[in-house]
């Protein structure tokens, strides 16, 4: 692609007289910066500044007292390097200052940023700060472990949001709405149900999903008193948490510090922490780092020369291109190194290039390859790469050890995204049975997956089971409580309740990776909002009282997820395993998917487990060979270690809006 638009002439560097070049035909000719890429490196006896401006005339470099306000204590004209990077060095200590750069390109200063590698920043992000990372960690840090994790098969994701999970005033905990919420051990109600942490480990899941933890824009910090909520997905600084979640949002250390506290606190509770990260656009084009710094280079354009837009926020990064595919690699790393970080969920991950997703997966596998990356396998509009070349979900089987969200699985069991008040299996329509059964099988090829009946499987698109997020709620969208009330508006509590019930059992006896959306487990709902972003707490907070109130539908809950752990038939993470074990049986009726795991596969202790879904107004019956079968689950009810009692083979029944689970 030609830049006419964004050619420079050569001029001389601001300090010296070398020439300095920059002007590319292609954004493919800008150079690119060797080893690790960093924008600040303290010392106390210096400290050495490097931005990456190819294009640049001249770069100064502005020292602040304070992080926000005020007029510089000094500017710094900076030196062209190699590369395209610009340098300076200030030999005091500077520890507690701030800092901007401001780029002079084509005669235009574009104004202060805090580059585009800031990893401590100010109130607002708007500069970042020297500081010595080392004094943020806090005690214990250097003996933190991650939780063990043998298999991705061995996951269990619960998806939250940091004022969601602990902003309700009856939570019992006392830094709401902040990463230190979740350091809080023996937390409860006043009705004395565990919340917090506790909350988690009752539950049993493996991985907390945090969504956008980094600093993004649209919350104010300066105004922390008046109730703000967003969820993020419009990023300011990628590499330094977000101040609103912290309890000093002005002083640069504390949100590092407040971050690494709430990791190790989850890692001590055997739980590994997942952060979602938002590179496929920014939250403003024109006036962000990335255009402050080197204009046009981080965004693709169309061949008309604006923007390109294919995440529905005013841009699309370009992941392809070597120094956007450098930052994200770079970022993902840091992130695993200095936080932690056990796991990855990639927004719209379908703008993203394959070629990209492969460096990441291969640059966290030789930090340790029990990391877990998955993602949005879509874009919000067409991007401007061919989609053979992208992260789509139908791509997946190209990219080795990354997962994608299965709509078709959610679509099958609750009715189709767009239209909330079209139902599917839940709300007992029929033709729905194929997309079950794929999502049960994990989203690969199967003999006995196909494309029949009204929600076709258009295509096998996991290689493995581990690449296959099974799912029926998340953040975006109705959560199920809404969905159910939308589809099913003339059902009562209980109906809902059952309903409930029989969805997270197919989403947690699925061969896939099983996700809840947090609340799901205790039937919070959105007063019917389907897209809540922005959306007050008394909308999106999870009201604790409904622990109480719901408690059979938590009891079960766990109980699915303690079977799920406990046997590993449920999870045997291998395609060839999952074809040769997993039988679907014929069933007499419609709404109604029944299967067994055939043996004792993967070397469970059960024999032939079998699982029956009912999703019909009226009880069902299934044959059953001769013998004795030990029954775990029925009737909204479940007992994975004491039973629930006996049955003979033959013909048995399966209550309505119920799963049947039992095994020999």
């Amino acid at each position: 692609m030609k830049l006419r638009h964004l050619l420079i002439l050569p001029v001389l560097a601001a300090m010296g007289c070398q020439s300095v070049k920059n002007d590319y035909e292609s954004f493919a000719d800008y150079p690119v910066v060797k080893g690790d890429w960093e924008e600040m490196v303290y010392s106390p006896q210096e400290t050495r500044f490097a931005l990456w401006a190819p294009t640049a005339e001249e770069v100064n470099l502005k020292l602040y007292a304070e992080g926000q306000g005020g007029q510089p204590t000094r500017t710094v004209a900076m030196k062209a390097a190699e590369n395209g990077l610009w340098r300076a060095e200030v030999s005091e200590d500077l520890n507690g200052q701030f800092y901007t750069f401001d780029v002079k390109v084509k005669g235009v200063w574009l104004g202060d940023t805090p580059g585009v590698w800031a990893k401590a920043v100010g109130v607002n992000g708007d500069r970042a700060a020297v500081i010595d990372l080392n004094a943020t960690d806090p005690e214990g840090w250097d003996k933190d472990v991650r939780p063990e994790l043998k298999s991705f098969a061995d996951i269990v994701l619960y998806e939250m949001h940091h004022r969601d999970f602990s902003i309700d005033s009856l939570s019992g905990i006392d830094h709401r709405g902040k990463f230190l919420a979740l350091t809080e051990n023996g937390t409860k109600t006043a009705r004395g149900q565990k919340t917090g942490i506790d909350h988690l480990k009752e539950l049993g899941v493996t991985h907390v999903h945090i969504l956008p933890s980094f600093d993004y824009s649209s919350v104010d910090e300066t105004k922390l008193d008046t109730p703000q909520y967003n969820w993020g997905y419009d990023p300011k600084n990628y590499n330094v948490p977000d101040g609103s979640y912290s309890t000093d949002p002005y002083a640069p250390e504390v949100r590092i510090r407040e971050f690494k506290q709430m990791v190790m606190a989850l890692h001590q509770a055997g739980i590994r922490v997942v952060m979602d990260v938002v590179y496929n656009h920014t939250a403003v084009t024109e006036g962000s780092n990335f255009e402050r710094t080197v204009p046009g280079y981080f965004y693709r354009q169309t061949p008309e020369g604006n923007f390109a837009n294919a995440s529905g926020c005013g841009n699309e990064t370009a992941s392809e291109r070597a120094m956007v595919r450098k930052y994200m690699v770079e970022s993902v790393k840091y992130w695993v190194n200095e936080y932690h970080v056990d796991g990855f969920r990639f927004d719209l991950m379908g703008i993203h290039d394959l070629e990209t997703m492969r460096a990441i997966r291969k640059a966290v596998d030789e930090i340790d390859p029990t990391i877990y990356i998955y993602g949005e396998g879509w874009a919000a509009g067409a991007p401007q790469l061919p989609m053979d070349s992208l992260a789509m979900k139908n791509n997946i089987d190209r990219l080795s050890r990354i997962a994608a969200f299965s709509d078709e699985f959610r679509d099958s069991l609750r009715g189709p995204f767009g239209n909330d008040a079209q139902g599917a299996f839940l709300a007992g329509l029929k033709g729905h049975e194929a997309g079950i059964r794929f999502g049960i099988a994990g989203g690969i090829e199967h003999p006995q997956v196909n494309g029949e009946g009204a929600h076709k499987v258009p295509k096998f698109w996991a290689l493995q089971p581990t690449q296959f997020i099974s799912y029926v709620s998340c953040h975006d969208d109705m959560c199920l409580a809404d969905r159910l009330k939308a589809t099913m508006p003339q059902a009562s509590v209980n109906v809902r309740k059952d309903l409930h019930k029989l969805a997270l059992t197919a989403v947690l006896t699925s061969q896939g990776v099983p996700f809840i959306f947090a609340g799901d487990e205790v039937m919070r709902d959105k007063q019917g909002v389907h897209n809540s972003f922005n959306s007050p707490d008394e909308i999106n907070a999870i009201h604790w009282e409904l622990k109480k109130q719901n408690r059979d539908l938590f009891d079960y809950v766990s109980g699915l997820i303690a079977m799920r752990r406990a046997h590993p038939a449920f999870r045997m993470g291998d395609a060839d395993s999952v074809r040769k074990y997993l039988e679907f049986l014929p069933a007499t009726e419609d709404n109604v998917v029944a299967f067994r795991l055939k043996g004792q596969p993967n070397g469970d202790a059960w024999t032939d487990i079998t699982v029956i879904l009912n999703a019909r107004d009226h009880a069902t019956s299934v044959e059953l060979p001769a013998g004795v079968w030990q029954v775990v689950c029925r009737d909204g009810r479940i007992a994975p270690d004491a039973g629930l009692g006996t049955l003979q083979g033959g013909k048995v029944s399966v209550g309505a809006r119920s799963a049947l689970i039992l095994h020999r």
